[in-house]
Parts: C-alpha cells; sequence; structure tokens
C-alpha cells in the first residue's frame, strides 16, 4: 500500500488561488436581506472573471476584531496558524472593475451566518481578503431558449447571467425571495421575462421556487439553477426524472443548506 493509498490519507486537492487582502470601500443595503459591500485595494491587480456565475472566496476577519491573517493551503483545505480552518465563505460577486480594483458582492443578511454577520456590520477599512475565480458558467448560445431560476443568494449570478445572455436568446427568469420588498430591477434583456415569488410562510425556504419550475408548462432546453440545497435537488430530480433532460442541459447547483451557517 502506497502512502496515497493509506485509509488515514486524506486526498490531495488542486491549490485553489492565492488570497488577496482587500478592504471594505463601501457598504449598502440593496433590500431588507441583501447587503452590497464593495472591496477594494491594489491586491486586486490583475484579478480576472471571464465567465458569468463565477465565484470567489471570502476569508472573513477573525470576530474579535483582531488582526487579519492570510490562510495556509494545507492540500486538503486552507488553515490558519494555529490548525483551525479559515473562516471562508463563497459568493458570486456581482462585479469587478479591473480598473478601479473593486470587487462587489452582495450578501443576503439572516440569522446565525457568519458571513451574514460580518456584512450587517462591515464599515469602510475593515479587512478582509479573497480569493479567486472558481467555476463559472459558459451560456450555449446555440439554445433556443433560457431558464435562470433561483432564490435571493443567486440573484447576483442570475444579473450577471442575463448581462452576458445574446440578445437573440428567450430567456426566462424565476426568482423566490423571502419578502416583495427583496425584488431588486435586473439588468434588461430584450427577450426576457421575470417572475418573482415570495416564500411560502411556514414552508421550505425554496418551496415557491420549486412549486414554479414545476408548474411551467414547457421548460426551456437550456436550464441554470441556484439556491438551498434540497429545494434544488427537487428541481434536478423534477428536470431529469419528470420531464428527461439530459445532464448536460441543466445547471443545478446548491449554494446553501438549511440548517448549515454557509453565509
Amino acid at each position: 500500500m502506497t502512502p496515497s493509498d493509506s485509509p488515514e490519507s486524506s486526498p490531495i486537492r488542486r491549490e485553489p488561488p492565492s488570497f488577496r487582502p482587500v478592504e471594505v470601500l463601501r457598504a449598502e443595503p440593496l433590500t431588507p436581506h441583501l447587503r452590497r459591500i464593495v472591496l477594494g485595494g491594489d491586491a486586486l491587480d490583475g484579478l480576472e472573471i471571464d465567465e458569468p456565475a463565477s465565484s470567489v472566496r471570502l476569508l472573513l476577519p477573525p470576530a474579535d476584531g483582531g488582526e487579519l491573517v492570510l490562510p495556509t493551503w494545507t492540500g486538503n483545505q486552507f488553515e490558519l496558524a494555529d490548525g483551525t480552518r479559515a473562516p471562508i465563505r463563497t459568493f458570486t460577486p456581482r462585479h469587478l472593475d479591473t480598473e478601479t480594483h473593486e470587487l462587489t458582492i452582495d450578501v443576503v443578511l439572516h440569522e446565525g451566518g457568519a458571513a451574514s454577520g460580518w456584512a450587517a456590520t462591515a464599515e469602510p477599512g475593515d479587512r478582509a481578503a479573497v480569493s479567486g475565480p472558481g467555476r463559472g458558467y459558459e451560456i450555449d448560445a446555440t439554445a433556443s431558449s433560457y431558464l435562470l431560476a433561483g432564490d435571493e443568494t443567486a440573484i447576483p449570478a442570475i444579473a450577471q447571467l442575463l448581462e452576458a445572455m445574446p440578445e437573440h436568446l428567450e430567456t426566462h427568469v424565476i426568482i423566490e425571495v423571502a419578502v416583495p420588498e427583496a425584488r431588486l430591477e435586473l439588468p434588461r434583456h430584450p427577450n426576457c421575462d421575470v417572475e418573482w415569488h415570495t416564500a411560502v410562510e411556514a414552508a421550505a425556504p425554496g418551496t415557491a421556487l420549486v412549486d414554479a419550475v414545476i408548474a411551467r408548462e414547457e421548460v426551456p432546453p437550456a436550464v441554470w439553477v441556484a439556491g438551498e440545497a434540497a429545494a434544488v435537488q427537487k428541481i434536478r430530480k423534477h428536470l431529469f426524472d419528470e420531464r428527461g433532460m439530459t445532464r448536460s442541459a441543466a445547471t443545478v447547483r446548491g449554494y446553501w443548506k438549511l440548517g448549515r451557517s454557509a453565509t
């Protein structure tokens, strides 16, 4: 048995991009549940995001207000000097300005989330760090039409996809929000219709989103969906088992999981 075959060993993963130190430049509420944080710094020089719906890792500062220390990649995860796992969350940035070195992220606010707590109180000058980009999404320009669906955590990615979507592509958007006041103006697209659905009271997150997708008489041949893990799993099952879609035609991503502090 080689060392790599040992059951005690952990698989070695490809090292992600290094963290770039940044600071909060601006922070403002967009809706009752969404707060925009603009990060900046010379360390963002060279960062490029070529595909829509790409992700970045955000290193949160210490909760006690201590000095921000960049973590070390151990071959499996980013760790701090004391061996603990670094407080990192993943987001789809809303915008990257390569000239001014500004990265904009929109954070959903909710109780109990580490990133949510940070975003709710973030002020200019606060320190953080970002790594990326992660995987994005390649739009199929040959598709006859598209369906983009998600909850509030997917709004930045859906906005990016709309900006990148060719004008000739008929595009349908379905978004679930916690309250009607959480609706945002999305980028304009000449062949797009948008459905906003308010979350069902006392129901599991994503219920309204799942119901809206299932209720469609027809589903476009190309689909992108993201949101709460259990909800999008139901959508995945519906698309593949009930609608007969192929795996290559539908991209379904779980952005967060109910009961787990991921944001």
